[in-house]
């Protein structure tokens, strides 16, 4: 299994949209997540970032850095987002792999923490998350916030 920045091979674009939008999109957001990641390609800042795992050539699982993830805590900053990993490759601790990628590239960015909004509770903590108190979405829906010391 190999992770990396989708801006180490472009070649990968189409696909990583495609599996991005399939797993976190809607049929109405599928632009979005194209210029989304598009973007994060050309950009020279250090968020957004979106990265994949690879089994051989099929991506298997991913996640993202963002700048916001949760509109109402713009005080937030950087987001880790849309983990995912394969139905039939989870039980292997891939995500918890993603995860501490995640964390590397944050220390490496300079930040000392980073923050996440689910609604899963009992997932997060076993990979040391904090909880830090609830957001709300922009339907007034609830959500946990967590945060991640990286130092």
């Amino acid at each position: 299994m190999k992770i990396f920045d989708i801006r180490q091979a472009p070649e990968v674009m189409h696909e990583a949209v495609q599996y991005f939008w399939k797993q976190w999109g809607s049929e109405s957001s599928f632009h979005f997540y194209r210029d989304c990641m598009e973007r994060s390609v050309e950009t020279e800042s250090d968020v957004p970032r979106f990265y994949v795992m690879l089994d051989g050539d099929k991506i298997i699982g991913g996640y993202a850095l963002l700048r916001s993830d949760l509109n109402s805590r713009q005080d937030l900053f950087p987001w880790f987002a849309c983990l995912h990993v394969d139905p039939e490759y989870r039980g292997q601790n891939l995500g918890g792999q993603l995860q501490n990628h995640a964390i590397n590239e944050v220390k490496a960015k300079g930040y000392e923490q980073m923050y996440l909004c689910t609604d899963l509770t009992d997932y997060y903590e076993k990979n040391n998350w904090t909880y830090i108190g609830k957001g709300y979405l922009l339907d007034d829906e609830e959500t946990r916030i967590y945060e991640h010391q990286v130092r």
